[in-house]
């Protein structure tokens, strides 16, 4: 049996045929999703809660309480005490050398042998002239004599006698100036013994037996003597260091110098000069301090490191150079509170003494510094400690300063 479908029917059923369909869809697919949203609800209710972070383990210490002595460091050369450079006071031609090139001499020997016979020669010329003088003023004196005593007879005038006492004068200054040519002419015998002024080393001889040197201030050179017990040590500091010297101690400091080859600061001296003013140019002060050098080890010009006592001995606080950090343009070291917060503490640093770094400022003796794991450390942050101490490290064997190596080597036979 066939029915009749109605365009009425037929539109209502199409029209409504959507929304059922898309009813069942959203059924089937809600369904999965809210049976798993209710397992995962589940199984959050049946996993335990995560346990937060332990706090982190850090090292802490009291800062270590020593005596300490700073020091200012410098670099510097040698000088000698005194410098002479020996020339000719009379011109001649040299005829003995009495030194060896470089030898230690003492003050009053010995070194040249200028030719003495045209120097002897003019003493005796001015020997003679003064005998000369001195027989004239004899007989000047023997005149007048016997023309006094023939005044009071009226046997002589008085202008006369006037005449013999002015040639007594003039004789006299004759006699005077024979005198001091025979002196001058002495000392230019003398000259003729070159000594050495000051004791000390000579350098090597710039003349030869046979050359004829010359006097003068710009006369030959004949060598040079640098005195070198005590030697000196000459250096420049900055304007800074030079202000803290002179509020903290003054002259008189203790100064400790190495050579460059040398691990110690062996050379024990004193600082006993300062320049009367600072060089504008440079900003820096010279100085200068004084060593005793009885073997003649130390040379002029010699290199060396001097260190310069700054204040004395003074009670300080040390921590371990690892433990102080930098925060932008400061020194901070970390502190642990006694609840386990840590803090930072900004501090003056000072000097390196044996790995343990110099506190100025800025910490107590009662404060817990981290002295390890400070990169697990944060401020404010809370953390559990385990006690520690500072203690000096020392090195069991010492840098030693390298030493030229040897150009070439041959097998000994």
């Amino acid at each position: 049996m066939i029915t009749e479908i109605k365009a009425d029917d037929v539109g209502t059923s199409d029209a409504a045929q959507p929304n059922s369909t898309r009813w069942r869809k959203a059924a089937w697919i809600g369904i999965p999703a809210a049976v798993l949203l209710g397992g995962l609800v589940v199984a959050n209710k049946d996993e335990p809660a995560v346990p937060p972070p332990a706090a982190p383990t850090v090292t802490v210490a009291a800062p270590l309480v020593r005596q300490v002595t700073e020091w200012d460091d410098y670099v510097g050369r040698f000088e000698a005490s005194q410098t002479v450079e020996v020339r000719p006071r009379v011109s001649g031609q040299i005829t003995g050398i009495h030194f060896a090139d470089g030898q230690v001499v003492r003050k009053g020997q010995l070194l040249f042998t200028i030719d003495p016979r045209p120097f002897a020669a003019a003493l005796a010329e001015a020997r003679a002239g003064l005998a000369s003088a001195q027989s004239d003023l004899s007989l000047a004196r023997a005149d007048l004599s016997r023309a006094e005593s023939l005044i009071a007879d009226q046997a002589v005038s008085k202008s006369e006698v006037d005449r013999l006492r002015a040639r007594v004068q003039a004789a006299s200054a004759a006699v005077a100036a024979a005198q001091a040519r025979v002196r001058s002419r002495a000392l230019d015998m003398e000259f003729t013994r070159i000594r050495a002024p000051i004791g000390g080393r000579a350098s090597d001889r710039r003349v030869d037996a046979g050359n004829l040197v010359a006097a003068g201030d710009a006369g030959s050179l004949l060598t040079t003597i640098n005195a070198l017990d005590p030697i000196h040590f000459s250096f420049d500091a900055s304007e800074a260091l030079f202000l803290k010297a002179k509020r903290e101690q003054g002259s008189g400091q203790v100064a400790e110098i190495r050579l460059q080859d040398e691990s110690d600061y062996r050379w024990k001296g004193r600082l006993d000069f300062t320049d009367n003013g600072i060089d504008p140019r440079s900003g820096s002060i010279r100085g200068r301090a004084v060593l005793a050098n009885p073997n003649l080890f130390l040379t002029p010009g010699m290199f060396g490191n001097m260190r310069l006592g700054s204040g004395g001995t003074v009670s300080a606080l040390l921590v371990p150079d690892a433990a102080v950090r930098t925060d932008q343009a400061r020194k901070v070291v970390l502190v642990v509170g006694r609840d386990g917060t840590v803090a930072s503490k900004p501090v003056t640093a000072g000097p390196l003494v044996d790995g343990l770094r110099v506190i100025r400022g800025g910490l107590s003796p009662q404060d817990r510094v981290v002295i390890a794991g400070t990169q697990l450390a944060q401020p404010g942050a809370k953390v559990q400690v385990r006690f520690g101490r500072v203690e000096p490290v020392r090195s069991q064997s010492p840098s030693m300063p390298t030493t030229p190596a040897a150009a070439q080597a041959t097998l000994a036979p």
